[in-house]
């Protein structure tokens, strides 16, 4: 395919906004049309009204008076049907709203039990937040209220022109010769925005970047007295913002005002009157037929700037279409076909060639080979940004491999359902991840069935037990409303969470960094416990730490430079025994490690 067939394919592709409404877009199609015609009968009375004046005016001389109440009748009867079809085009655009609402809600939330693990660690949680609770809420004002509003508009502009062209196409082309006026200004006025906006967005990221270094950099400018520096610079960022604003705004504010002026409705009214008295003059039409163009002609303003307001809104509705459909085609983590899945034999972990890139140009890991034979302590050390915590979420799969292969029992990991493989494979991470929820929700989460003295003794396990007796309500506690729980105590409640599901292989990644000393010892301890018996993988910053670990991987660059015991690797006097005298622990603490 050539590249212009690429770019015309891409161009026939709906918009974001025709995309996310695909299930329900013939709905609020008819909500629309259902919309647009009772704002068509609901106007009617207008139009009786002006019949009714202008048939008593035209015959006020005459001794018989017309009867008016045929139009009486038949004008409050459409007013009634209009009122009933505009409820039912809101009824069937909020039951669509209601339907489209659930399916979003349960699309992402079925997309996200797919991803990676890994792609939760890459973003904030308020991102996720943003497209599944934000976005969706503000698709509720366009499911609910645009489609209707908008048939609303058109139907009341559409039957206005219909009636007025009916009555004389002289008078009807006069009074709406402002309409057209007021597309041309507000053309007129976003080119005038659009030529300072790039300035514009420019000046508003640099005063967003000055603002974050001036309130970053407040306990230096204190402690440094250097105030003036650091005001300077952020007042030139708000100056030169403030003069953008004001060459973005003036010629907008100016071509909107003109705009506007011509479609307030005493505007149209002075231009019916002028043409009317002209036509008259004329000779062209009676002075009592001028009557319904007075009526008629000024209400057309109201729908024509709703109208313009509901396109312009438009643009938040098509960013947050956008989002919605960003998360909802998220790539998920493949799975083994139907009939395909792999059963692991064994508990043995092997890494046969592996390699990992964040990016085209950012390789994180690479050839990496080694094997965790069951019942042994493997520790990964090295340097900051080393790999080593990628190495461990390789093993949790919260991504998979660009090259090589990790398996478990001799199955590849991708082979493996996501409950087999976590039935097999606990971890304890450095961030701690609780739900809103219950103490024994949180600990219970991957064994909801679990009873309480299992729950209970978990808690034990993990020396958290005690504190959460001594929550508001115990074990009913909900996180982050009556348990406050520090770091390290969250902690330990992952812990027990680990301990419930009782794996044969435990990640532990940097468990005790959130802890301060007196709960680090009671970490320590649990997880001294919990892992007797069990395949370990240790990711570890403090190498005193990690020094009776059967065997101990040293990783920089992405690659495995060194690996064997702690005496072993103090003997070679490379990486390791540098990093050892680079951490300032001594024979001493190397002596009271070994004999532990």
């Amino acid at each position: 395919m050539s590249a212009h067939d690429t770019a015309s394919a891409k161009s026939k592709e709906p918009g974001p906004i025709r995309r996310v409404l695909q299930p329900i877009h013939g709905r609020l199609i008819a909500a629309a049309l259902l919309a647009a015609l009772g704002s068509m009968l609901a106007l009617a009375p207008l139009a009786g009204i002006a019949h009714i004046a202008t048939s008593l005016l035209a015959d006020s001389g005459k001794a018989a008076q017309p009867s008016i109440w045929p139009t009486v009748i038949a004008s409050v009867a459409s007013m009634l049907l209009g009122m009933a079809l505009l409820s039912a085009g809101e009824l069937l655009a909020h039951m669509a709203d209601g339907h489209l609402n659930h399916h979003l809600r349960r699309a992402a939330a079925q997309r996200l039990a797919q991803v990676p693990l890994g792609w939760f660690t890459e973003r904030a949680s308020g991102e996720v937040k943003q497209a599944m609770q934000d976005d969706i809420a503000t698709l509720h004002s366009l499911t609910a209220h645009f489609y209707t509003a908008v048939g609303r508009a058109a139907g009341a502009i559409l039957i206005s022109a219909i009636y007025l062209f009916a009555l004389d196409w002289r008078m009807a082309i006069a009074a709406l010769l402002p309409f057209p006026g007021f597309f041309l200004f507000l053309q007129r006025a976003m080119k005038a925005s659009g030529a300072n906006m790039q300035e514009f967005v420019g000046r508003l990221g640099r005063l967003n970047s000055a603002t974050v270094e001036f309130v970053n950099g407040i306990p230096v400018v204190k402690a440094f007295g250097a105030s003036g520096q650091a005001h300077e610079g952020y007042r030139a960022a708000v100056d030169g913002f403030a003069q953008s604003f004001v060459d973005f705004t003036r010629p907008l504010v100016a071509a909107m005002a003109h705009a506007h002026a011509l479609v307030a409705p005493v505007t149209v009214l002075g231009v019916v009157l002028a043409f009317g008295a002209l036509f008259t003059h004329l000779g062209w039409v009676a002075p009592v037929e001028v009557l319904p163009f007075v009526l008629v002609a000024p209400g057309i303003c109201a729908p024509v700037l709703l109208l313009h307001t509901l396109l312009h809104d438009l643009q938040g509705a098509t960013g947050a279409a956008q989002r919605v459909l960003a998360l909802l085609e998220t790539p998920v983590l493949a799975g083994p076909p139907p009939g395909q899945q792999a059963l692991p034999q064994g508990q043995e972990v092997r890494f046969e060639n592996v390699a990992y890139a964040y990016g085209a140009d950012q390789q994180a890991l690479k050839d990496i080979s080694f094997t965790l034979a069951p019942g042994t302590v493997t520790a990964i050390v090295g340097p900051s940004g080393a790999g080593k915590s990628t190495l461990a979420r390789l093993l949790l799969r919260f991504f998979d491999p660009s090259e090589g292969r990790i398996t478990l029992g001799g199955a590849d990991l991708r082979q493996i359902e996501s409950t087999q493989l976590y039935r097999r494979i606990g971890f304890v991470l450095q961030e701690v991840r609780l739900i809103h929820a219950s103490v024994r929700d949180n600990i219970a989460l991957g064994r909801p069935a679990a009873s309480q003295q299992e729950i209970e003794a978990a808690a034990r396990a993990a020396n958290i037990h005690e504190r959460i007796l001594a929550l508001p309500r115990g074990y009913d506690s909900v996180v982050g409303e009556d348990a406050e729980l520090s770091g390290g105590e969250r902690q330990r409640v992952s812990i027990a969470r680990a301990v419930l599901l009782d794996p044969p292989i435990l990640v532990l990644d940097e468990a005790t960094a959130a802890a301060d000393a007196g709960n680090e010892a009671a970490i320590q301890d649990a997880l001294s416990r919990f892992a007797q018996g069990r395949t370990l993988l240790v990711i570890a910053h403090r190498l005193d730490t990690v020094m009776q670990a059967d065997r101990i991987l040293v990783l920089d660059g992405g690659a495995i430079v060194e690996q064997g015991s702690h005496a072993q690797l103090l003997a070679q006097q490379g990486r390791y025994a540098r990093l050892w005298t680079q951490g300032g622990y001594t024979t001493s603490t190397e002596l009271e490690g070994a004999s532990c």
